[in-house]
Parts: C-alpha cells; sequence; structure tokens
C-alpha cells in the first residue's frame, strides 16, 4: 500500500512532499486512519484543504520526549486529541479493569495510549518541545472542559484545561472553530487573545464584568457540595444552543479562570458534504498492516454516516454536550457520490453496512423554530411525550436509502446504527417500516428499550416499555406479511441511576413473563459529562433537584448485572442472593445451578 496519499507521520514522508516545517501537528491518542469516522483524520483533511500543512503523530510513547519530537516543531501549533473516545474508558472497564483489547490501536493491542492522554500528551509537548501553541480537542477534552465528576478517581477534577496547561480548547465537533483559530494564528495574532471564538474555552486571571455571561459556582464549593455541582450541570446543560446560550465562566484559586464560549452554529449542508468529500484514502496507515490492522476500521469503512447531532436527548448519552441536539445533515448527492466511490473499491464485496448517525432515522432538525431559534433550553423533543411541534416525516431518509439500493454494484443496504422507535411509531406513514423490514435488516433489528420501569426510564429520559412493546407488535406483523424470519435485538442496562434491585427483578420478571432472552447488556458506566453522571455523583436528578437512588456497591451492581440474564446457570448464585435480600419469591429461581 503507497503512503504517498497519506498525511506526513515521519521525516522522511516530510523530505518527500519537500515540506520543511509543518503548519500543524496533530497527537492523537488513536492509531492514523485516514477516514472521516476518525477525528483527528477528519480535523486534519479539513486544515489541508484550506492550505494549511499538517502531520500525524499517531499514539506517541509518552515516555519518550523524542515521539513528540519527530516531525519537528509546527509553526502555528499542536493539536492534541485522546482519540475517538475517553482515554480512561478506552483503556478501563465500568469495573475498573484493564481492557483486554483496543480496537482503535493495531491488532488489537492495549496500552498504546496513557491514561488521561490529553493531560500527558500536551504536558509531554511542553516538555519537549517549550513554548509552543498547544490547542486541545476532541471527546475527552470536550467533556471535560470544566470541573467534571470523575468516575475513575471518584471526585471532581477540575477543568482538563488547567491540568494539561493548553492555551485553548476546543469543544464539540470543531471544524468552525478550528478554521477560525488556524486564520487567526496564520494572521500573526497570539493564541492568547483568541478569546473571542466560539465553541472554545480558555483560562483567564481578567473577567470583564460588563460582558454577558454566567458565573458558575466555583470549583472550591462545586467540589464539595453536590447540590452546587448539580446546578452547575444544568446551567450547562441548557446552554448548549447557538443561538442562544451565554458565556460561563467558572472561578478557581488565586483569581484563575476558566470561560466556556457559547457553541458555533452547526455546519450546514453543503459545509458538511465538502469535508465528508475531502480525499480521505479511508484506509488505515500501511505502517499497521503487519501488526494486524485497525478494528475500528472494519465497521465504518463500508458504512456511509448521513447526518449528526441527535434531538433524542438519552440523559446517558454524551452527544448532548458535543455534538449537540442539532440534527444537520448531509445531501443525497453527496452520500450517492461516496457510495459510487465505494463499489469502486476491491474489497468492495457489494454491501453498505450502515447509513446513518447517532440515530438513524433522523436527518433533520425536530422542528422549524429548531432551525431558526436553537433547542428549546427547557424541553425535550421526544420526552416525557413528543412534543407538538416535532416533525415526524421519514420521506427524505427513504428516498435516500432507495437511491442507494439503485446503485449498480451494490446488493445490499442495511441499517446497523440505531434507530429510535418511538419516532418511528409517531409517523403515521408505515412506509419506512416497510422498507426497513424488506430490504435493510440482516434478520436481525438493534433497539435500545434500555428498562421497563417507568422510574428508571424517566431518569433516562426515554419512553414508556409500552412503546417498545407496541413497536415489537408492529415489527412482527410487518415482518409476517413479507414472509420475513427477522427479529428485535433489545438492549438493556443495569444499575442506572434510579434503578434499585426491586427493579432490576422487575425487569428479570418481565423477561420472563414475555419469554425474552436479552443477549445484549451493559452495567451503566457513569462517562463525563452526561446527565446520567450528574445523577451517579450527586444523587440528585438536576432537572428538579429531587433525590435518585444510585446504586453503587460492586455486589449491588453485580446482582442488577446479573438479573438481566437470570436464565443463566453462571447468574444463578447472584439471582437467589438478590431475592433473599429483597425477601421476593419469583419464578425466575428456576434458572439451573452451574
Amino acid at each position: 500500500m503507497s503512503k504517498k496519499n497519506f498525511l506526513p507521520v515521519s521525516k522522511a514522508d516530510l523530505e518527500e512532499m519537500g515540506i520543511k516545517q509543518l503548519d500543524f501537528i496533530m497527537i492523537t491518542g488513536d492509531a492514523y486512519v485516514d477516514h472521516p469516522s476518525f477525528g483527528a483524520a477528519l480535523i486534519a483533511r479539513l486544515l489541508e484543504s484550506r492550505g494549511y500543512s499538517i502531520g500525524i503523530i499517531a499514539q506517541p510513547d509518552w515516555r519518550s520526549k523524542e515521539s513528540f519530537r519527530v516531525l519537528g516543531i509546527p509553526r502555528l501549533a499542536f493539536l492534541v486529541t485522546s482519540g475517538n473516545m475517553d482515554s480512561m474508558v478506552s483503556n478501563y472497564t465500568v469495573s475498573g479493569r484493564k481492557r483486554k483489547n483496543d480496537m482503535f490501536s493495531p491488532g488489537n493491542k492495549t496500552g498504546m495510549r496513557p491514561d488521561r492522554a490529553v493531560i500527558v500528551y500536551t504536558n509531554r509537548i511542553r516538555d519537549a518541545c517549550g513554548d509552543v501553541p498547544v490547542i486541545i480537542g476532541g471527546m475527552e477534552a470536550s467533556l471535560r472542559r470544566l470541573a467534571h465528576y470523575d468516575y475513575w478517581e471518584d471526585r471532581v477534577r477540575r477543568s482538563i484545561l488547567l491540568d494539561s496547561k493548553a492555551d485553548l480548547l476546543v469543544y464539540g465537533m470543531g471544524e468552525k472553530p478550528i478554521l477560525e483559530i488556524a486564520e487567526a494564528l496564520d494572521a500573526g495574532i497570539d493564541i492568547k487573545h483568541l478569546s473571542y471564538i466560539p465553541q472554545t474555552a480558555y483560562v483567564t486571571s481578567d473577567i470583564d464584568d460588563s460582558c454577558d455571561h454566567i458565573k458558575l459556582e466555583d470549583y472550591t464549593k462545586a467540589s464539595n457540595d453536590k447540590e452546587a455541582y448539580a446546578r452547575n450541570f444544568m446551567i450547562q446543560y441548557e446552554n448548549s444552543s447557538p443561538f442562544d446560550s451565554r458565556t460561563l465562566v467558572e472561578r478557581y484559586a488565586d483569581k484563575t479562570f476558566v470561560v466556556q464560549n457559547p457553541p458555533a452554529s452547526p455546519l450546514d449542508q453543503m459545509d458538511l458534504d465538502d469535508i465528508y468529500e475531502l480525499p480521505y484514502t479511508k484506509l488505515e496507515h500501511p505502517s499497521y498492516s503487519s501488526s494486524g490492522g485497525i478494528k475500528a476500521l472494519e465497521e465504518v469503512r463500508f458504512s456511509l454516516l448521513s447526518s449528526r447531532g441527535c434531538f433524542g436527548g438519552c440523559s446517558f448519552c454524551a452527544l448532548t454536550n458535543h455534538q449537540g441536539r442539532i440534527v444537520s445533515a448531509r445531501s443525497h448527492g453527496s452520500i450517492i457520490r461516496e457510495a459510487v466511490q465505494l463499489t469502486k473499491e476491491p474489497d468492495f464485496k457489494g454491501y453498505i453496512h450502515d447509513v446513518g448517525g447517532p440515530t438513524a432515522n433522523f436527518r433533520f432538525p425536530s422542528c422549524q423554530k429548531q432551525s431558526e431559534k436553537g433547542v428549546c433550553s427547557k424541553r425535550q423533543c421526544l420526552f416525557p411525550k413528543p412534543c407538538p411541534e416535532l416533525r415526524i416525516d421519514h420521506s427524505d431518509y427513504v428516498a435516500l436509502l432507495r437511491r442507494l439500493r439503485d446503485i449498480d454494484g451494490i446488493k445490499k443496504v442495511f441499517i446497523r446504527s440505531g434507530i429510535r422507535y418511538d419516532y418511528l411509531l409517531y409517523d403515521k406513514d408505515k412506509t419506512f417500516l416497510n422498507e426497513l423490514c424488506r430490504f435493510h435488516i440482516s434478520g436481525q433489528l438493534k433497539v435500545a428499550p434500555e428498562h421497563i420501569c417507568d422510574d428508571v426510564l424517566n431518569c433516562m429520559s426515554k419512553p414508556s416499555i409500552k412503546l417498545f412493546e407496541e413497536f415489537k407488535r408492529i415489527f412482527k406483523k410487518e415482518n409476517e406479511k413479507l414472509g420475513r424470519k427477522q427479529y428485535l435485538v433489545p438492549y438493556f442496562m443495569s444499575s442506572h441511576p434510579g434503578a434499585t434491585l426491586d427493579h432490576a427483578i422487575d425487569m428479570a420478571e418481565y423477561f420472563h413473563k414475555n419469554d425474552i432472552r436479552v443477549e445484549q447488556a451493559q452495567d451503566f458506566y457513569p462517562t463525563p459529562g452526561t446527565l446520567s453522571t450528574c445523577m451517579y455523583y450527586t444523587g440528585l436528578d438536576p432537572r428538579n433537584m429531587k433525590k435518585v437512588y444510585v446504586a453503587k456497591k460492586p455486589g449491588e451492581k453485580a446482582m442488577q448485572r446479573a438479573l438481566i440474564q437470570y436464565y443463566k446457570p453462571g447468574n444463578h448464585k447472584l439471582v437467589v442472593e438478590a431475592l433473599k435480600i429483597t425477601g421476593r419469591k419469583s419464578s425466575i429461581i428456576k434458572t439451573r445451578k452451574q
């Protein structure tokens, strides 16, 4: 595989390209995969398209200064990201064990990125390269931009800007701010003066009280007072719209302030089309071929991104704080052109693995008001009931899927990213349901009811289980009409805030009664920046400040997890223990002993 179409990763590459000094150097905790599903590649290709030279240092050895000098010193700045995930989530399971595989590293090898990678990388750049501008971004920086609860240390950590000593933080989807930053730096403006750029955060010792901003509770109080922390979180949560959000200011000791500027407006369709049609190779760097390749590429290589953003509003999802609730979509033409290019790949077998985004069947903002004035700060689109202004329409998505199916060389177009079945149910036109079952499922459709108890679902911002039952009924009916044997694969979650041991037993009994064998289950993982994580830490629902039960003891969490799959012999002992603790009798104890 030739290296000539990849961005430079070594001094030899720079010499071959005739580059004496790069404008930017990107440091990433993931392997270098030149595909737009990988944030480092997307930002790098965008800067390249604007005439800036940029190189990639992927998974540097953080114990060696030389690893950070392999491409020299950039003219404008270092850009630092932990990769597509928070490095602590990449490195550890919810139980705190080291992961056995890392799909973003060559050959699934673990140990290729440090814990708290953004902090480690940025401090190592300072050691190795001196006083050069450093800009941090990506999921880890984005969701830790202000004081945040850290599950792994079980405490509130301060803004990642302070611990990393970075000059500037870009949060969310960073295309607009990074271009504005690049233009300013290229014009000779010192990075310390770039305090005006939307969707960035920075540290300062001087706050102009004449400017419109909201002062959050200071770090000392928020880190010791859970009610103060919950109030701060809710202010952040409600200031996520580019149309009416205000600047947020968080005070630390010694007159240090972290300032978060309001978000930039989402990319429009033309911008999205341009970004996703940049000259990506869509491949992993050839240096990884002898190491077993990059597993994370397999799922996305023959998939098509249709949209970004999600108005679903699930409490445990970080998208509200990262991508935002306003949906933007690529044009049909752009997606069709990418699909045609896929058919020309020598190892393409005719199957598009996915056409979607955070939620596959969202293709436009949820209502007209959202396009013009942004999202409602105190109201959700789908929860607890669909908003009267909600636009419910699958016709555009159906038209796109039809065009993709008609392309020569494409045998099948699958939908594997999640769909919101409640949104589908609200659509009176069942064309999408029919064509979903007829053309776009490979025997199984993954859906995520997550729980069956209303108390827990309310904490999750998820719809009643009755909607899942209704969807299950019409899904079965539609497949019977088509003569297909296709099944739903439901996801459920244990130990989410609000879920007691009794709730877990109720869920197990529901599965037993309805002959459901859950294969896809997970224990709630309190990752930075989510509403659910705020509940987990504070024991409060920040939306109303009411108390929420939280399962934190490992024994109870293990029992809740076991009850989801009560029928497995290996879970029998934990199931019996849960029933004994709650004083309940249940038919689920008929599970076989191991």
